[in-house]
């Protein structure tokens, strides 16, 4: 006995058909962070110029290298020095430029969608502001350290190439640059350094500039600076004391707990200073990370309930 099925097949249009896929939970964070860059180019255009506008610097210099090079007075210790100065001052420039690059970034990032309205647009997407804020932060904490590290050591081995060249086409040996300079240990100091630094230890500033930029209607960069200028201020009238304006010293100065206090620069004699134990255990990075923690969380309500200026 034949039995047809009374069940109708599942129409194209039916909703289950063309249910979107459930998305990941990284998938819109990850969106996210690459809007910033869309949206932001200097990010990366400003590092870049830095890096193009050093490497002509660098090549006006080389070609008074052989001659440089040749002079018997040159100690071959200060000709090790002599030839390091470039590369690390070339990481010290793309440094400070995206030090810069970062804290205008945090000053703008939740102002400008507010400024030009695009905040409506983005909270009509589904995407939660905790994912958007967390995005905003990841730039200036974990994305421009990690690009100016890429940036630097690029840079630096171009230099190297282009040295090497004109040192052989004036008949002289490339052995010091290439066996002499420690690379390694230099590029581990670079990344030590803006890993711990510019990303962990400079947070606080980045998640209270990002509140700041979360609230004020107008002039962040004002109200980012002038409640901790007063607070100086209050603390100087009334107790004649400077111990707010110290921490925030000790703070932007990078603090003892990551370097030794007799090392400073980026000169590969800091190696043997490093203690990244010690960083990672010390109270005053557990403190700034509870303190950022606390800015982001108020970026985030600020976010869901402002709108646009």
């Amino acid at each position: 006995m034949n039995t047809q099925s009374n069940v109708v097949p599942e129409s194209p249009l039916d909703p289950r058909a063309i249910a979107p896929a459930a998305l990941s939970e990284t998938r819109p964070f990850y969106w996210s962070v690459r809007r910033e860059f869309w949206e932001n180019r200097s990010l990366y255009i400003a590092p870049l110029a830095v890096a193009a506008l050093f490497l002509v610097g660098f090549l006006i210099r080389t070609m008074h290298l052989p001659a440089e090079m040749r002079d018997p007075a040159l100690h071959p210790m200060l000709q090790l020095e002599f030839i390091r100065q470039p590369y690390d001052f070339a990481a010290l420039l793309l440094m400070g430029t995206t030090l810069i690059v970062a804290v205008f970034y945090s000053l703008d990032a939740l102002h400008g969608e507010r400024r030009d309205r695009s905040i409506l647009f983005w909270k009509s997407l589904p995407v939660s502001d905790l994912t958007i804020v967390l995005s905003k932060a990841s730039i200036p904490l974990v994305i421009l350290p990690l690009l100016t590290f890429a940036i630097t050591i690029a840079l630096q081995w171009i230099m190297l190439l282009l040295g090497s060249a004109v040192l052989l086409g004036s008949g002289q040996s490339v052995a010091t640059s290439w066996t002499q300079l420690p690379w390694f240990q230099m590029s581990l100091i670079l990344l030590y350094h803006l890993v711990a630094i510019h990303g962990l230890w400079y947070a606080p500033f980045y998640g209270w500039m990002l509140l700041v930029s979360g609230w004020a209607r107008r002039a962040p960069f004002l109200w980012a600076t002038l409640p901790l200028l007063a607070i100086v201020g209050v603390e100087k009238i009334a107790f004649n004391t400077a111990h707010f304006a110290a921490m925030m010293g000790s703070r932007f100065s990078g603090g003892n707990e990551g370097v030794g206090e007799k090392a400073t620069g980026m000169s590969v004699a800091l190696l043997p200073h490093l203690s990244p134990a010690q960083f990672f255990i010390s109270p005053g990075l557990w403190i700034g990370l509870a303190m950022t923690a606390i800015f982001l969380a108020a970026s985030v309500r600020l976010r869901r309930y402002h709108g646009p200026i």
